[in-house]
């Protein structure tokens, strides 16, 4: 690492694990010009870090502009608390992405405000707040470079970790230096089945680049994704007679689901008379987006829904949780601790004829994660009501939207002048073990670990020194 830049740019990462997703960057040009900006600015989700939904660490007014990576709550659930707190300036995402955020704010002031509510705390931030939010926002298309500033080029490349998920491309230029490239993955996977993924441009591969890589799986290998486990889980309780609940994401993981009881009924293993039920406002109304949008998947991709399904609201939910019969409920949230999830598990969880299959991630503190360690008959506490645990609940990792540690690593092999990795958006152990792997795999001298304690001082060169920062 050298120690001497006319020109460099600052990076600090605003969460110390997964979730909560928020980095500043702070660039110095050669005529003592100071640029701040934010990529995303996420909602904590993990118990231990909640108290930091409260804090950004940078004034609101000074931030240039803001840039997205996607539409999940943990990347874009702060942005109306950035102009709550002074900021008035444009926010920067895909176009499919500008379609699916009015969604996503509204439905998470609103969740914020019933948890700030029983909290006794003022609420985060207001309607107001998000409709300045929604007000400001820019939507690019994919692949067309955007000048934002007269030394600063943005380009949205597009990933399969979610409709209208990008990497984002930043350029730098001055006059007489050398330039400054930055690539954020943001959350990156390489495939998507509502999705066909283009190539990354080749101008992109062959620039002298420095990679801001996420790594929320940089420690599992492919091999350990146990394919199949959710169709035989599935499919053995239909055997026996269960009811299966599915907590799945709002966004993403809802449709794949729908998707996946579709094929298992296209290909014969599903009994097309066992009734699905589709519960989660949110979920029905990206849903609806899917099928009704010109402009979110192609036309080929929309006959996702399986036979026998039927939209569920408050109204017909209670009249559901009294049929006995075989069922398979589909649910909000994915990680059992809102929406209708709040109402099903609670009840199904002491029943012996239940199976609780979660599809996704469960972040430490949520209820998906408190229930792994339960052994059968023990209690748990949901919400007010202490329960005893009889139902089978599962986990299955093979509908992550996250790439598995190597294809992470054939992301990286993509770049033909890389100059420097930092890493981002993972456990601390996951971090280490993932730097390591990078070290071994990747021609590169030196791996940068993203957290709140540091910034990152990057060059044209690559990163050039860290500097600490006062936050833990």
């Amino acid at each position: 690492m050298g120690n001497k830049a006319k020109m460099y740019l600052d990076i600090m990462a605003c969460h110390p694990e997964v979730t909560g997703s928020c980095f500043l960057g702070v660039l110095k040009l050669p005529n003592r010009e100071t640029v701040k900006f934010v990529i995303d600015c996420g909602l904590f989700q993990e118990k231990d870090y909640d108290s930091l939904n409260n804090e950004l660490p940078f004034d609101c007014n000074e931030i240039a502009f803001v840039l997205v990576t996607h539409n999940h709550v943990d990347h874009i659930g702060r942005l109306p608390l950035l102009f709550k707190r002074g900021y008035s300036g444009k926010i920067y995402c895909s176009d499919k992405t500008e379609i699916l955020l009015p969604l996503a704010l509204n439905d998470s002031l609103k969740v914020l405000s019933d948890v700030y509510k029983r909290k006794h705390q003022p609420q985060l931030y207001s309607l107001k707040d998000v409709e300045s939010t929604l007000k400001n926002v820019e939507g690019i298309n994919f692949n067309h470079k955007i000048q934002i500033h007269p030394n600063i080029e943005v380009t949205f490349i597009e990933n399969g970790h979610l409709i209208g998920a990008t990497m984002i491309l930043i350029e730098i230029n001055y006059p007489g230096e050398e330039p400054i490239n930055v690539l954020f993955t943001g959350d990156y996977n390489y495939k998507n089945d509502f999705i066909y993924l283009p190539e990354i441009p080749e101008r992109i591969k062959n620039m002298k680049l420095s990679i801001v890589i996420e790594s929320t799986y940089g420690d599992t290998s492919a091999n350990d994704v146990i394919y199949g486990h959710f169709s035989q889980k599935v499919l053995q309780s239909i055997e026996e007679r269960k009811t299966i609940i599915l907590p799945v994401f709002s966004l993403g993981r809802s449709q794949e689901i729908l998707l996946r009881l579709k094929e298992l009924q296209d290909n014969d293993k599903l009994d097309v008379n066992v009734p699905i039920y589709f519960d989660g406002k949110l979920a029905q109304a990206y849903t609806a987006l899917y099928i009704n949008s010109k402009d979110l998947i192609d036309e080929s991709k929309k006959d996702f829904f399986p036979k026998n399904l039927t939209f569920v609201n408050s109204e017909n939910r209670n009249e559901l949780l009294q049929t006995t019969d075989c069922k398979i409920i589909v649910t909000t949230s994915g990680m059992g601790t809102y929406g209708p999830a709040q109402v099903y598990i609670p009840y199904f969880i002491s029943q012996k004829n239940a199976l609780i299959l979660f599809t996704g991630y469960t972040a430490e503190g949520t209820l998906g994660a408190d229930l792994k360690n339960a052994e059968e008959g023990e209690t748990v506490k949901i919400g007010g009501l202490i329960c005893k645990k009889f139902a089978d609940v599962s986990y299955c990792n093979e509908f992550s939207a996250h790439a598995k540690s190597e294809e992470l690593i054939e992301l990286l092999k993509k770049f033909n002048n890389l100059r420097g990795v930092l890493i981002n958006h993972g456990q601390t152990e996951t971090k280490d073990r993932f730097a390591e792997k990078i070290l071994k795999e990747i021609d590169i001298n030196e791996v940068g670990i993203l957290n709140r304690e540091y910034f990152f001082r990057i060059g044209s060169y690559g990163i050039i020194k860290t500097l600490s920062t006062k936050f833990k």
